[in-house]
């Protein structure tokens, strides 16, 4: 799935802001699926939702798509090391179900999002997290280019969405 020299212009010029600011650059740090960091990986759903926005014809606001999916993973913790199952009572308390509120919750603490970018962030889960329903084109996209690229890294153990690594060790820029 490769963009555009023009589009991968037009992502970077949307994410400039967001890439620069040294919490989004803490994301680096944590480890998400196989040996991909979370930077990455929100990253590569960038890629593969846009690129799924542009080659279907999806029509989707091509900012409020990039910056949901560039921040559906702003938590800024290490999920491997954040407690274990504790029982039903606790369940969703459990990584999988509560990271998207608190990826959100930085999100517009940090960024000031719209609500749209907040829908896409808190339903990137669902179904897992059942009373966060997609609502719009854009939140339906990031969840499928976010269990896309999971599935991905996880079975590759590193990601296969992006070309190769730059010197950095880190895929393919914008």
């Amino acid at each position: 799935m490769q963009l555009s020299v023009t589009e991968r212009e037009r992502l970077y010029a949307i994410l400039e802001k967001y890439d620069q600011n040294p919490k989004v650059q803490q994301m680096r740090e944590f480890i998400q699926h196989g040996d991909v960091t979370t930077y990455q990986h929100c990253k590569n759903v960038v890629l593969v939702s846009c690129w799924l926005n542009h080659r279907l014809h999806l029509g989707a606001d091509e900012t409020s798509l990039a910056v949901g999916a560039f921040l559906h993973d702003f938590y800024l913790y290490d999920w491997h090391k954040k407690g274990t199952f504790h029982g039903i009572r606790r369940l969703f308390e459990m990584h999988g179900f509560s990271h998207p509120g608190c990826a959100c919750v930085n999100a517009e603490q940090v960024f000031h999002i719209t609500k749209k970018e907040q829908s896409i962030i808190s339903s990137h889960m669902w179904p897992l997290t059942f009373r966060h329903v997609p609502s719009c084109r854009e939140a339906i996209i990031v969840c499928l280019a976010d269990k896309y690229c999971a599935v991905v890294e996880s079975m590759f153990k590193h990601s296969r969405v992006a070309a190769a690594k730059n010197a950095n060790g880190e895929y393919d820029e914008w």
